[in-house]
């Protein structure tokens, strides 16, 4: 006899478009109930119904004249979702399923956060161990779980709110804390698309994502996941993102894989000195042809390890090899053929060191720490970029241990 393969363990998120209404909530737990039959076990996280946590928080502000403390507020916010919770699971139940819900105040609640209300963060160890007591035993035995997303509760047990992406960030604890094979987002999006479907007439979906590059996304605006509930995505579960149009869980949308580290840190992000190369001008950025001729040369004789420009310069950072004066010679070269360029400037013996980790984009002051703590110790910083969750900075070669232990501990201040 062969042996019998363990049944698939699903954890599925729905946002609050998905249960707008109870035509739409209906059809949600549908999907959930006839993915049960197929035999898979179901945890699922619900956000409030449509615009409701909208809703309370403009009814909570006007009718308390901006009086209300912070725990107050959240305290009315997680109505939507507790409400949410007390509908799905008898939908689930009316037709056919075994179903129980997770209200915040019950002694079995599992997600325990610190004391930041309006955007709290969950204590990330204590949520799995309570998951893997409370909820994986309901899951294993075929009960599904409605667990209210975007909530927490402190140690005390005051209820908090997990602010941006609260509900995805409950949808990772509990792929984690149930050890799931796969965590499933129903939004009113196809999937991940290649832009903003309200900016761009037809982006693309894409099949697959990894978690680094759309961290990115979410840095810069993109409304498709928020950066800080991305770095509760555990590295192990793929997690797809498919639209609320489908009634089949098991169709196809957009898979993101991998994780991410979510602890800030710093590195020498190349092992070599590197050469800071400066063209200026006037109006270079109205010529991108110039641009293009500088980049095209550096990626011909080395590597480009970054880049910055204004409307007047442009700066590339290269590898400092041994034949990088041909490089040198054949940037000046483009540089005196072209109107818009002036002058050339080298600096030489630079360290590049690389800060990232997620939410950094969200943690006030950092930049200036660095730079302040560099000053006071007599190191100047030759040239900083900020991309996507990280930090780049170009600091003197010889300097290099000492900066790196300076931007080292400003990070651990914060």
């Amino acid at each position: 006899m062969t042996k019998q393969s363990s049944p698939k363990i699903i954890v599925v998120k729905f946002g609050g478009s998905s249960l707008a209404d109870h035509e739409r909530m209906l059809k949600a737990a549908m999907a959930v109930v006839n993915e049960s039959k197929k035999g898979t076990k179901i945890a699922v996280v619900v956000s409030a119904m449509g615009k409701t946590t909208d809703q309370l928080l403009a009814t909570a502000k006007n009718t308390s004249n901006g009086k209300l403390q912070k725990h107050e507020l959240d305290d009315i916010l997680s109505m939507g979702e507790r409400t949410s919770i007390r509908l799905f699971a008898a939908a689930l139940r009316n037709n056919g399923a075994d179903a129980c819900y997770f209200d915040p105040m019950d002694d079995k609640w599992p997600i325990i956060t610190d004391n930041d209300f309006q955007n709290a963060n969950p204590i990330v160890k204590e949520c799995e161990k309570n998951i893997s007591q409370t909820v994986l035993p309901l899951v294993e035995k075929g009960t599904i779980p409605v667990i209210a997303g975007f909530i927490g509760k402190t140690k005390d047990g005051k209820i908090t709110t997990l602010g941006r992406g609260g509900s995805d960030t409950t949808a990772f604890l509990m792929g984690q804390g149930i050890n799931a094979n796969q965590i499933v987002l129903v939004t009113d999006a196809d999937g991940i698309m290649s832009s903003d479907p309200k900016l761009i007439a037809q982006p693309k979906l894409l099949p697959t994502i990894n978690v680094n590059t759309l961290v990115g996304l979410a840095d810069s605006g993109a409304k498709f996941i928020h950066s800080k509930a991305l770095k509760y995505k555990p590295k192990n579960i793929d997690v797809k993102v498919m639209s609320n149009k489908l009634d089949d869980l098991s169709r196809p949308g957009t898979i993101i894989t991998d994780g991410l580290a979510t602890e800030l840190d710093a590195e020498i992000a190349h092992e070599t000195p590197v050469a800071e190369i400066t063209v200026v001008g006037e109006e270079l950025s109205k010529n991108p042809q110039v641009i293009t001729q500088i980049v095209e040369k550096v990626k011909e004789n080395s590597m480009l390890i970054g880049m910055s420009m204004n409307t007047n310069s442009i700066i590339v950072y290269v590898p400092q090899t041994e034949n990088i004066t041909s490089l040198f010679n054949r940037i000046h070269e483009i540089t005196v053929n072209n109107k818009e360029t002036i002058a050339m400037a080298v600096k030489k013996d630079l360290v590049f060191i690389k800060t990232s980790g997620v939410g950094l984009e969200e943690t006030q002051g950092i930049i200036g720490r660095i730079s302040e703590d560099l000053r006071l110790n007599g190191i100047n910083i030759s040239g900083i970029l900020t991309i996507t969750s990280s930090i780049l900075l170009f600091v003197d070669w010889n300097e290099k241990e000492k900066a790196l232990k300076l931007i080292k501990n400003a990070l651990k201040a914060h």
